[in-house]
Formats: C-alpha cells, sequence, structure tokens
C-alpha cells in the first residue's frame, strides 16, 4: 500500500498520476484483431479450435450449446439457500430494471406536428458472462435480468465452460430463471467474434454486453459499428471517502472485498483524518489474515493507495478526477458529498451501505464505467436494451405553417428539392 498525503511535495502530481486510461496493450489487440478475422473467416472451426487453445474444452460444433437437459438438471442441484438467493437478486434487479424502461411518448410542436419516441426492445442481443474456475452469476443476472425486462425476445448467452465441458450449475440455473434462450459453452475473444459475426452453430445478435478479461473487452472495442456494445468494463474499482466517524472495520473490508477481483483491482481511500487511515490500515493486515487466499489479497492491496486529503471538499474533487466504478461515502452525511458527485459509477451512502450489497443483490446492475470512463458513460441500464425510434406526424394546417421555416433551410443549404417535396403536398 501507498500512502500519499496532501502536505507532500508533489502532491498534485501524485493524484494526477493515478488517473489511467483504459487503452489496450499493442499485443492484446493484435492478438484479439486476429482472432476476429479468423472467427469471421473460419466460423465454428476457428471459435472450437481457440477454445481449446485457450484451455477450453475440445468439443465438437454440436455440443456448442448447452441442452434443456444440462439446464433441467442444473435446476435439481441447486440448494435451498442458493435458490432464494437467486430468487431475492432477481426480483430486485427486475423491480429496478422496469423502473428506468423508457416509455414512449408524444407531444405537438409549436407548429401543430404531432412528434415523438417509441422504445422497443432489441430483437437478439448477446450476453458475455464471466466463467471458468469462478462462475459469475451475480453478472448473469445483472445482464440478463435487464433484457428479459426490457422484452427482449432472444436472450444468447455465451460462458467459457470447464475444460471437461460443463458449465456450473448455478450459472446454468440463473441464466435460465432471468430468460436466456439460448447458453452456449464458449468464451473469449473468439465468442465475441461469434456473437458478432455469427457461425453455423450461433447466429449473430444486435448488441453485446457483459464484462470480461482484457481481450473479451478489446474484442468489444473492435466490433463495435458492427453490432451494439454496452460498455468497456475494466478491472474492478473502489474508492472510498472517510471521515474521522467511519469505522475502520468496515471501510478496510470494503476495500479488501474490491481487491478480491483480482490484482489490477484500483483501491483508493481518501480521509481527512490521519488516525483513521492508519486504522483501515491495521484493520487491512488483520482482515487479510481471515482470507481464504491471503497471498492473492496482497498482490492486489499492493497497488492500493491511502490519501490524507486536506478536507472533504479535496477529497470531492479528487473522486469527480478520477471517476471510479464504486464511491463509497463513509462519511456522517453521505447525501451533500453525493450531490457533488458527477462521475462516479455507482455511490453507496453511508459506511453501513457496502459495496458488496451492490455487487449482487441491491438492484442496479453491477456492470459499471471503470478506466476513467465514467465521466461519459453511465452503468449498465434496462433502457440499454431498448432501440429508440422517433415518430413524427404532420396534417396540412400543421405542414402550412412549417412551410416558410423549410423553405428558408433550404434557401440556405441550396437543397431545392427539399423544398418542394413539402410545397407540392400544399398545392404551392
Amino acid at each position: 500500500m501507498r500512502f500519499i498525503t496532501f502536505k507532500d511535495r508533489g502532491f498534485e502530481r501524485a493524484i494526477s498520476a493515478l488517473n489511467r486510461q483504459a487503452e489496450p496493450h499493442s499485443e492484446v489487440r493484435d492478438t484479439v484483431s486476429e482472432i476476429l478475422t479468423s472467427v469471421r473467416k473460419k466460423g465454428d472451426g476457428a471459435l472450437l479450435e481457440y477454445t481449446l487453445k485457450f484451455g477450453g474444452p475440445k468439443i465438437t460444433a454440436a455440443k456448442i450449446q448447452v441442452s434443456p437437459t444440462e439446464i433441467k438438471q442444473a435446476h435439481t442441484t441447486l440448494t435451498p439457500n442458493v435458490k432464494k438467493a437467486l430468487a431475492a437478486s432477481i426480483a430486485n434487479v427486475t423491480a429496478f430494471a422496469r423502473k428506468s424502461l423508457r416509455k414512449n411518448w408524444s407531444m405537438k410542436n409549436a407548429q401543430g406536428a404531432s412528434v415523438g419516441e417509441r422504445f422497443d426492445p432489441l430483437p437478439r442481443v448477446g450476453l458475455y458472462i464471466p466463467g471458468g474456475t469462478a462462475p459469475l452469476v451475480s453478472s448473469a443476472i445483472m445482464t440478463c435480468g435487464f433484457a428479459k425486462a426490457a422484452g427482449v425476445p432472444e436472450i444468447v448467452a455465451v460462458t467459457p465452460a470447464a475444460a471437461d465441458g460443463t458449465v456450473a450449475p448455478a450459472l446454468m440455473a440463473a441464466l435460465d430463471l432471468c430468460g436466456a434462450t439460448e447458453i452456449y459453452r464458449v468464451g473469449g475473444a473468439q465468442a465475441i467474434a461469434a456473437l458478432a459475426y455469427g457461425t453455423k452453430s450461433i447466429p449473430p445478435v444486435t448488441k453485446i454486453f457483459g464484462p470480461g478479461n482484457a481481450y473479451v473487452v478489446e474484442a468489444k472495442r473492435q466490433v463495435f459499428g458492427r453490432v451494439g456494445i454496452d460498455l468497456l468494463p475494466g478491472p474492478s474499482e473502489v474508492l472510498v471517502i472517510a471521515d474521522a466517524g467511519a469505522n475502520p472495520v468496515w471501510v478496510a473490508a470494503d476495500l479488501l472485498a474490491q481487491s478480491e477481483h483480482g490484482t489490477g483491482s484500483v483501491v483508493i481511500l481518501l480521509s481527512d483524518s490521519k488516525k483513521l487511515i492508519a486504522s483501515v490500515e491495521k484493520e487491512i493486515e488483520r482482515q487479510s489474515k481471515l482470507s481464504t487466499r491471503p497471498a492473492h489479497l496482497a498482490k492486489a492491496m499492493a497497488n492500493a493507495v491511502l490519501i490524507l486529503v486536506r478536507d472533504m471538499n479535496q477529497a470531492v474533487e479528487i473522486a469527480n478526477g478520477f471517476s471510479a466504478e464504486h464511491v463509497s461515502l463513509a462519511v456522517r452525511k453521505p447525501e451533500p458529498l453525493a450531490a457533488r458527485l458527477n462521475s462516479a459509477g455507482g455511490i453507496f451512502l453511508g459506511d453501513i451501505s457496502p459495496v458488496a450489497a451492490g455487487d449482487f443483490l441491491a438492484g442496479p446492475s453491477h456492470e459499471l464505467p471503470t478506466g476513467g470512463a465514467g465521466k461519459a458513460f453511465a452503468g449498465l441500464t434496462a433502457d440499454q436494451f431498448q432501440r429508440r425510434t422517433s415518430i413524427v406526424r404532420f396534417d396540412a394546417p400543421a405542414l402550412k405553417k412549417s412551410l416558410p421555416f423549410i423553405e428558408t433551410f433550404c434557401e440556405i443549404e441550396g437543397l431545392d428539392a427539399h423544398g418542394r417535396s413539402v410545397s407540392l403536398r400544399l398545392g404551392e
């Protein structure tokens, strides 16, 4: 862990250095480009070849799709506690998603024409669900659940299988409960290629959603335009703003929780209390020993940054500049600070609100912008599964009132045929 104080010479430079740009490494970019090209040309053959090459199972094209029998069997293996947890999370995600769906509307403009918008579910979407040794069941719910709430008729999930070709039962069950219509046991950049370009076994989709490793994210970046893309989420990030009254045990627990996502995790604490920072540091050391993977946590926490700020104003300024995926406000009065945060992916109010509760259960999707993208992008929402269409309807009186303005624009832009297409309708 690294400690920085506002009194340090070069403090502003050190803070500026924390900001990161989510640019792919050239090796990742070139490898992904090769994979995409190969799958686009060779279809299932390349998809299966890369799946085996990168540690996946050796399967035939006929076995790419998970069968209804496997899905049915998966449900029978779930314990009562797992069933209850899945149901609770799906219920919250569905309720939240329905609240954020966009609804059709119409109005009359100043000349009397009827204008409005219509929102339809995308016809076919692809979901990437990280799997293999650590199947992210929560990611399945927080992507597939939103797609179902939006009314998407064809929901296609791809997820890496274990070396023996199996997919985690809880993951299959969660996808089924959330409305997935197809599940395929393939992952990596090759799975993104299959979703974007289509193969004999996997018809192409309209838009791709979901988190993944650097190769998956880069594949999403490269197929953008061919298909729609939700976000380019990178390593997990948490930034905690804590005052002197924060509970150091809880703050340390949140920092450690997010570091479990891997050595690339970004963990930052901002506080105006040196005593609090010292207590958090001790708690991190104590709680790390309680982990079943202490070495894993140690590697991730090696890059953690503990920052003593002048005051909460400086903390907010740094947080807005950094634009973290998760911002936890472990302060006595979190609402005023939250109102001033304008680039966080998700904000957690009060130190009693753990980020992990948002990861699994609360309702909003945990797929949030990282790498500073929060300055311009929001997290995954149900309306991203909807397609917007503008609607325009004139009658003769409205068109007549509009004609002088339209003719003026046609004169400015030299588009006389545009003007005639209007005036002819009015007999002029």
